[in-house]
This record gives C-alpha cells, sequence and structure tokens, in this order.
C-alpha cells in the first residue's frame, strides 16, 4: 500500500479512537447543581462552586472538535493520495 495512504488511514483511525475517548469523557462526567446554601456560599466566600463535571464536559467538546478536524485533514491527505496515484496510473496507461 502507498505510504501516503497508509499515513493518512492511520490518522483517520487515531482521530476516531480520539473521539470515542472524548465522547465517552463527555458521557461519564456528572455535572451537580450547586443547591442554595452552596451558592450563597460562593457569593460570599467569593469563589465558584466546585466545576469538574462542567471542566470534563469541556475539555470532552474541544477533543471532540479536535478529533474531528484530525480526521478532516487526514481524510484529504487519502483522497489527494488516491487522485494522485489515480493521475500516475492514467498516464503510464
Amino acid at each position: 500500500m502507498n505510504p501516503v495512504l497508509s499515513t493518512g488511514l492511520a490518522g483517520i483511525q487515531a482521530g476516531q479512537n480520539s473521539a470515542q475517548s472524548a465522547a465517552q469523557k463527555i458521557a461519564s462526567a456528572s455535572v451537580t447543581t450547586p443547591t442554595d446554601t452552596e451558592a450563597v456560599d460562593a457569593v460570599n466566600e467569593a469563589t465558584a462552586p466546585a466545576s469538574s463535571g462542567l471542566d470534563a464536559i469541556t475539555e470532552g467538546a474541544v477533543e471532540l472538535l479536535r478529533s474531528e478536524q484530525q480526521v478532516q485533514a487526514s481524510a484529504a491527505v487519502v483522497q489527494t493520495a488516491d487522485e494522485t496515484l489515480g493521475t500516475l496510473i492514467d498516464t503510464v496507461v
């Protein structure tokens, strides 16, 4: 197989694996709404309530977008390699 095609396909597979991991991170994140008392305490202390669940969702969403871009870029590599190979075959034949 053409090394460029292999590289493109490996990039697509890595992007899919990364997207799956990000989706799992989002699905397993737990978000809780602070109680009224916690919200008042947070305002009084001038600190926000813990948002680790929201952080996990945000990180997962960013990772999903990055994975999407990786798959798109790798697909463009595969398409270009395919077109180049097709042109070479047409030229030789």
